[in-house]
């Protein structure tokens, strides 16, 4: 009868643990659900498509804006115009940054929804959904406002409702 090395056996149960707490992990994660209020917000660094990397450093003392959006989203279409509008708003003031994160889109429908509807503040991909896992959003849309403290201040789940609602958010940052 022919024995199987020890360490053979010992690296396979490693393997199947090591593998359950990755599971583990992850499920407490998912279940967490959206970063709170009043804690600090997840640091994360935005690659936007046209090349520029926005990250702590750009993000410093502003009020940021964080609007989690897809071209397929149709109740990402009913908020569009309305971030486009407080971002024209507010952008001269230089205290304040809207940040686009398309979320699992492709680059060609990306660009094709930020052009259908002017968009201006800057976007990028949510490269392996980094970004959206660090806030652990729930869908899409989903829009974070973090303070000149870098503390999350609120979130919205679902579209914006009218421009006065997101600039009602802002100003009120901004006291």
């Amino acid at each position: 009868m022919k024995r199987s090395p020890r360490w053979g056996v010992l690296l396979a149960w490693l393997v199947v643990i090591s593998l359950l707490v990755l599971i583990a992990v992850q499920l407490r994660s998912a279940m967490e659900g959206s970063v709170g209020e009043g804690q600090n917000a997840p640091v994360f660094t935005l690659q936007t498509f046209d090349g520029q990397t926005i990250g702590l450093e750009e993000m410093a003392d502003k009020v940021v804006v964080v609007n989690f959006w897809a071209s397929w989203c149709t109740p990402c279409e009913v908020e569009a115009a309305d971030l486009q509008d407080a971002w024209e708003h507010y952008q001269p003031r230089g205290d304040v940054l809207f940040l686009g994160v398309d979320y699992v889109d492709t680059e060609t429908e990306a660009l094709e929804y930020l052009e259908r509807f002017a968009i201006t503040y800057p976007n990028g991909p949510d490269l392996g959904t980094r970004v959206s896992q660090a806030f652990r959003i729930t869908g899409v849309p989903e829009t974070y406002f973090i303070d000149k403290d870098g503390v999350l201040a609120y979130t919205k789940i679902g579209p914006f409702g009218s421009l006065g609602e997101i600039m009602d958010i802002v100003d009120g940052m901004l006291e």
